[in-house]
């Protein structure tokens, strides 16, 4: 449809694009802005649909922004600005599109650094795209997804041997601020045997940007894309950076390619909607957040996963408040997901790296990728840390006598050799059969069962 419309130039910018759309002669009456209040553009016309695409002139002619329909009320169109500039004043000439926005997408995409709405900003100019999709599409059939049966390396030894994660499978990784979530994202995009990273820093610090891709990526920026929404961007921008990334993953899935989508942060991501849902008067409900904002997540989180074709692997960081883990996003993440990791503040303070708290996570498809040797070796890792830590308290004041208890005995005489097993300095990559056969050897000995 966009051949037939206009010549597409390999180079064409996103806001190229629309503006190209916009000379396009199929369109309809152009409407008029009557009033901004707020994130709403409200304006009488042009005749369009929930979603669509506009461009904002000023009485010069000039194209000001983009923006994209998001309600109908009183007989008025509501648009929310994407980008651009803010020069908006009563009797602004508004047009639509007659499109849904769209991203360009392409293999030249890997080692680029885009924003938001799929332009790039590292500076190393245009790139080159292969074709032209929208931003909303359907996850795949149920019935034709392929089972996860295969593990996917992550390159940190907590997760790998006892929370494995199968290509396809969609993770969340939890926990409250400055806890880590950045430098256990980083590793794991350096380290994974993934072919491709998909990267969205949605709602992150500016300062936070540069530190994550040179201090955290480093050379893994040659095989991934990173997308960038800071947090000083407009709410609908932010939320449009999901769709992008999610929607360039699915490109290198279709080429049958293994992708691991690097999504931080859904909360942040939740906070945008629920600012669009209370601008065009949706009722907040739990904590303010808005019904569209619990519709939102599966349409984005369901999208990951294996198809027919190739498989995404989605970690998705989830920014808890107050380190409480049952608040609304995060209990509602959790239900959608395939497992979580919990990074906990009390591993951090007291030096372990990666802070993974392994009995507060969870990995729902560890039956179908793992050995039962391996499983086994799971178990009894789990027993002897719940042991210690139900003891913990009376062990460290001294009421514990040695010998009451065999079990209390053992995860004791075990305890420092598992602690060390779960730290690993973020520079430090490990073998995934290595680092499962060190698991097995140290629980059969612990168990004195050597095989």
């Amino acid at each position: 449809m966009f051949e037939n419309s206009i010549d597409i130039n390999n180079d064409i910018s996103v806001n190229e694009f629309y503006s190209k759309l916009n000379n396009v002669d199929l369109f309809k009456v152009n409407g008029r802005v009557v009033q901004v209040i707020g994130l709403i553009i409200e304006s009488i016309g042009p005749n369009c649909h929930l979603g669509e695409i506009c461009v904002v002139k000023s009485h010069e002619g000039e194209d000001i922004c983009l923006a994209e329909v998001v309600g109908f009320r009183d007989n008025r169109v509501l648009s929310m600005k994407l980008g651009g500039s803010s020069k908006i004043s009563p009797g602004s000439e508004i047009v639509a599109t007659g499109k849904s926005f769209s991203v360009p997408v392409g293999k030249k995409l890997l080692g680029r650094i885009i924003d938001g709405l799929g332009n790039p900003i590292d500076g190393k100019g245009p790139i080159e795209y292969e074709e032209i999709r929208s931003i909303y599409a359907p996850p795949p059939n149920p019935l034709t997804r392929k089972r996860i049966t295969e593990s996917i390396s992550t390159g940190i030894r907590s997760i790998d041997t006892l929370l494995t994660c199968g290509k396809g499978q969609r993770v969340g990784i939890f926990s409250a601020s400055g806890v880590g979530k950045s430098v256990t994202l980083g590793m794991i995009a350096r380290n994974t045997t993934a072919q491709v990273n998909v990267i969205a820093l949605i709602g992150e610090r500016g300062r936070e940007v540069r530190d994550f891709i040179e201090g955290e990526l480093k050379e893994g920026l040659n095989h991934s894309v990173v997308i960038v929404a800071t947090s000083d961007q407009e709410a609908l921008v932010r939320l449009k950076a999901s769709f992008v990334a999610t929607t360039i993953a699915e490109y290198f899935r279709d080429k049958e390619m293994s992708v691991m989508l690097l999504f931080d942060s859904v909360t942040r991501i939740a906070t945008a909607q629920r600012e669009v849902g209370l601008a065009i008067g949706e009722p907040p409900t739990t904590k303010g957040y808005t019904p569209s904002v619990f519709a939102l997540l599966p349409k984005i989180l369901e999208r990951a996963g294996n198809s027919d074709k190739g498989s995404i692997t989605g970690m998705y960081t989830v920014l808890v408040e107050g380190d409480d883990m049952n608040e609304p996003v995060a209990d509602n993440v959790r239900a959608i997901l395939d497992g979580h990791i919990v990074l906990s503040r009390k591993l951090a303070s007291s030096g372990q790296y990666p802070a993974v708290d392994v009995l507060q996570s969870i990995s729902r498809v560890i039956s179908s990728i793992t050995t039962t040797e391996h499983r086994l070796a799971i178990q009894r890792f789990l027993e002897l840390m719940a042991t210690y830590k139900d003891a913990e308290d009376l062990v460290n004041i001294g009421a514990y006598v040695k010998g009451s208890n065999s079990k209390i005995d053992k995860s004791l005489a075990n305890i420092d050799v598992m602690k060390s097993f779960l730290k690993q300095n973020s520079s430090e990559k490990t073998d995934f059969q290595q680092s499962v056969k060190k698991l097995i050897d140290m629980m059969n000995a612990a168990y004195k069962n050597v095989n």
